[in-house]
C-alpha cells in the first residue's frame, strides 16, 4: 500500500493567500478592542451618556456573535469568496461612517454594520483558509498563524486605540481600517479561489431565525448582566429567552430537510469538545485582561495608555504560542496540545494570585501574562484544528462559523462572569479601595485558573474516548 505524500512546503500562491487572509483576520481582531480604551473620549465627543457608552461595544458584539453562524452557512451555500469580499467592503464603508460620525445614532449604526461585516468575513475567511490547505501540517501551521495573529490583534487593538486617541483622534480608530479593507477587496478577486458549491435547498429560515435570535438574546443578556447584575430582570429575561430559542433551534434542526446546522455535525466529538475548549480559552483570557486592567488602573494607578502598553507582552506570548501551536498539533495531536496548553495557562494564571499593591509586582504580571499567552494560544490552535478536522470541504463554512461563534460568545461571556466574582468579593461598599479591588481580583484569578484546568482535563478526556472509538476514520494528525 502506497503512503500518500504529505506536503509540508507552501507554494508561492499559498503564501500570498495566507498573507491576505491573515491580514484581514488580524484587522477584524483589532476591531474588537481598539475602541475600549477610547470609550470615554468618544462619549465626550459625541454626547453619549455614561450608561450609553457600553452600547458602543455591545452593538458590535451583538451583530458579530448573533449572525456569525448564519453567515458561515450562507458562505457554504452561496460562495465564501463572494461573502468574504462583500464583508470586507462593508467593513471599510462602515469604518469610514464611524470615523465621520457626528451623533451617537450614526456611530452605533456604524458599529452594527462593522459587527455584521465581522460576522461575514470571519467564518468565510477561515473556510477559505481551511480549504486552501489540506488537513495536515500545512493547515495546522496556517491555523496556528491565524490564531496567533487574531489573539495578537485583540492586544494590538488596545495599544493602537490608546496611541491613536492620544496622538491623533479617536476617529482614526475607525479610519485605520479603510485602506486595509480597500487593499483586501482589490487583491482578493485574483488571489482567492472558491470551490463550486451548488445550493440545492433553500436556506433553513426557521433555523436561522431561532439561532440568530437565541444568540442575540444570549449576548445581550450577558452584556446586560455584566453591568446591572445577574438577577436584573431584563438581563435574566434575555438569558432565559436566549436559552429557550437555542433549545428550540436544536429541535427545529432535527426536523428540517435542509438544516442550517446538521445534527450529525453537532454529534461529532471533535466539533463539540473542540468548541468547548475554545469557549473556555477565549472566555478566560479576555476576562483575565479585564482583571489585570482593574489591577493596573485601580490598584497600581496606571493610565489607560500605560495599561494597553503593558499588555504588549501578552501579545508577544500569543504570537509565540501561535508559532508553536501548529507544530505541536502536527506532532502531538489536538488533544495533547489542548491539555498541555491549558495546564500552562492555568499555572501562569494562578501565579497572579500573589500580586500585591507595590509597583514591583508588575514583573510577575508581565512574565505570567507572557507564559499564559503561550499556553492560551496552544489551546486555541488545538481548538481550531480539532473543531474543523474531519469535516468535508462543503461544510467548512459551517465548521468555521461554529468556531467563530464560540470565540465571540466566549469573549462576551468571560468579562461578566469575572466581574460578578470581583463584585461578590469586594461588596457594594468597597468603592475604589485598592486593597478591596486586589482581593476581588485575586479570587477571580483563582476561579479563572480553575476553569482553564478543569475544562482542559475534561476536553482531553472526552476527545481521548472519541479517538479510541473512531481511530480508523480519522487522519493520523487529527483528533476525532
Amino acid at each position: 500500500m502506497t503512503t500518500p505524500t504529505v506536503t509540508t512546503t507552501m507554494t508561492g500562491r499559498q503564501k500570498l493567500v495566507l498573507a491576505l487572509l491573515l491580514g484581514s483576520q488580524f484587522m477584524i481582531a483589532v476591531d474588537f478592542s481598539i475602541l475600549n480604551v477610547a470609550l470615554p473620549v468618544v462619549g465626550e465627543g459625541l454626547g453619549f451618556s455614561l450608561a450609553g457608552l457600553q452600547w458602543i461595544a455591545t452593538s458590535f458584539a451583538l451583530a458579530a456573535a448573533g449572525f456569525t453562524l448564519l453567515f458561515g452557512r450562507i458562505a457554504d451555500l452561496f460562495g465564501r469568496k463572494r461573502l468574504f469580499i462583500g464583508g470586507m467592503a462593508l467593513l471599510g464603508l462602515s469604518s469610514a461612517l464611524g470615523g465621520l460620525a457626528t451623533s451617537p445614532e450614526v456611530l452605533l449604526t456604524a458599529r452594527v454594520l462593522q459587527g455584521l461585516a465581522t460576522a461575514a468575513v470571519t467564518p468565510a475567511g477561515l473556510a477559505l483558509l481551511t480549504t486552501a490547505f489540506r488537513e495536515g501540517p500545512l493547515r495546522d501551521r496556517a491555523l496556528g498563524l491565524n490564531g496567533a495573529l487574531m489573539s495578537a490583534g485583540f492586544t494590538a487593538g488596545a495599544v493602537l486605540g490608546g496611541l491613536l486617541t492620544e496622538l491623533l483622534s479617536w476617529r482614526w480608530a475607525f479610519f485605520v481600517n479603510v485602506p486595509v479593507a480597500a487593499a483586501v477587496v482589490a487583491l482578493a478577486p485574483s488571489l482567492l479561489t472558491d470551490s463550486r458549491i451548488v445550493c440545492r435547498h433553500r436556506l433553513d429560515l426557521p433555523g436561522a431565525v431561532t439561532v440568530t435570535g437565541g444568540l442575540l438574546a444570549l449576548v445581550y443578556g450577558l452584556t446586560r448582566a455584566g453591568g446591572s447584575g445577574w438577577t436584573e430582570p431584563v438581563a435574566l429575561g434575555a438569558l432565559l429567552a436566549g436559552a429557550g430559542l437555542l433549545v428550540a433551534f436544536w429541535f427545529v434542526e432535527q426536523r428540517s430537510p435542509a438544516p442550517l446546522v446538521p445534527v450529525r455535525i453537532m454529534r461529532r466529538r471533535s466539533v463539540v469538545w473542540g468548541n468547548t475548549a475554545g469557549l473556555i480559552a477565549f472566555a478566560t483570557e479576555t476576562s483575565l485582561v479585564f482583571l489585570m486592567t482593574l489591577y493596573l488602573q485601580e490598584v497600581l494607578g496606571y493610565s489607560a495608555l500605560a495599561t494597553g502598553l503593558a499588555f504588549g507582552v501578552l501579545g508577544v506570548g500569543t504570537v509565540a504560542g501561535g508559532m508553536l501551536g501548529g507544530r505541536a498539533v502536527s506532532r502531538f495531536g489536538g488533544r495533547a496540545t489542548i491539555l498541555g496548553g491549558g495546564a500552562v495557562q492555568a499555572a501562569a494564571t494562578l501565579s497572579l494570585v500573589a500580586l500585591g499593591t507595590s509597583g514591583g509586582w508588575l514583573y510577575l504580571l508581565l512574565a505570567a501574562t507572557f507564559v499564559g499567552g503561550v499556553g492560551n494560544m496552544l489551546v486555541i490552535v488545538g481548538f481550531m484544528v480539532t473543531a474543523t478536522s474531519g469535516v468535508a470541504d462543503s461544510e467548512q463554512g459551517l465548521a468555521t462559523g461554529l468556531a467563530t461563534m464560540t470565540q465571540q460568545v466566549g469573549i462576551t461571556l468571560g468579562i461578566p462572569v469575572m466581574s460578578a466574582v470581583v463584585a461578590a468579593r469586594t461588596g457594594p461598599d468597597a468603592g475604589g479601595d485598592p486593597q478591596a479591588v486586589l482581593s476581588g481580583v485575586s479570587v477571580a484569578v483563582a476561579v479563572n485558573s480553575g476553569l482553564v484546568l478543569a475544562a482542559s482535563l475534561l476536553v482531553a478526556h472526552r476527545l481521548g474516548r472519541g479517538a479510541a472509538r473512531h481511530a480508523d476514520e480519522a487522519p493520523a494528525h487529527s483528533v476525532v
